[in-house]
């Protein structure tokens, strides 16, 4: 029976990955994980733990909502991000630099880290309300990089193959600090604790903008995607607005295929399917 499915695994692992990484994935992959040298974290790291397993494809769904509500970060991905236009292609860069500060070499790391500083830099506008923003903004970089840690973090707690203890927990938000900083994030949370703290202490500055309203939308109702895989993201999409907080989740729109008491049933069942169906680096 094994041996019967390994051709709709080898297949359904090799279309996952080109959605995540782009038509070159196994030789970005091998790239990645296969080139000698020493790395920013080791292999025994929560940071390895959290970013390689399939519950960061809830947890990245779940970080792009959380992020929206700030409207001024909102704005510049409205403005800047092409997230509409390319979809993928942003997914698939984003997807990318997480796995080579995870897994890659040190120098490779830090080129990308490079990189997305530089894009930062060039990002800057102003709001439709005519607020001013800047992707190099400190206190922007910082809400950016607190939504995406605890987001990963409680995607992986929810449906991670292996939860962590709340000391590697603590481990995990102090150590993705580490790429925090070298992206310009001051004061990153060191623990659990104190990363709950930083998401509310930004609340009475977040809101459902106009702007947030429709990556919501394009997130939740209207993926890009065939009607036959529709199913199967909604499951991930489903779990990633039940895993927000309340005051996070009012207001955004419901996911169709998925009735809100099925959403982290539908998670499970999806995230261990990737699991199964993803080969090992």
């Amino acid at each position: 029976m094994l041996d019967a499915l390994s051709p709709v695994r080898r297949s359904a692992g090799a279309a996952i990955l080109a959605r995540v990484a782009g038509p070159d994935a196994a030789a970005t992959r091998a790239r990645i994980h296969h080139t000698p040298g020493p790395r920013w974290f080791e292999e025994t790291s929560p940071v390895r733990r959290v970013h390689g397993d399939a519950s960061m494809f809830v947890g990245g769904l779940r970080a792009l909502l959380l992020q929206s509500l700030h409207p001024l970060a909102m704005a510049g991905v409205a403005a800047h991000s092409g997230y509409r236009g390319d979809p993928w292609g942003r997914l698939q860069r984003t997807s990318t630099f997480i796995a080579t500060t995870t897994f890659g070499t040190a120098d490779d790391a830090q080129r990308a880290v490079d990189a997305v500083r530089a894009v930062h830099h060039r990002v800057r506008g102003t709001t439709p309300d005519g607020r001013p923003y800047a992707a190099g903004d400190p206190h922007l970089l910082r809400w950016v990089h607190v939504a995406e840690t605890e987001s990963f973090l409680v995607a992986h707690q929810l449906f991670g193959a292996d939860p962590l203890d709340r000391a590697r927990c603590d481990e995990y938000v102090a150590r993705a600090g580490d790429v925090g900083r070298r992206l310009g994030v001051e004061d990153v949370p060191l623990s659990w604790v104190e990363l709950e703290a930083a998401i509310a202490a930004y609340r009475p500055e977040l809101a459902v903008t106009p702007a947030a309203l429709d990556a919501a939308r394009f997130l939740l109702v209207e993926p890009p995607l065939p009607a036959v895989v529709r199913p199967v993201y909604a499951g991930l999409a489903a779990a990633a607005r039940a895993s927000l907080p309340p005051w996070a989740r009012e207001g955004l729109p419901p996911v169709r295929l998925v009735p809100p008491a099925q959403a982290g049933p539908a998670g499970a069942v999806v995230t261990r399917a990737i699991r199964w169906a993803l080969p090992a680096p």
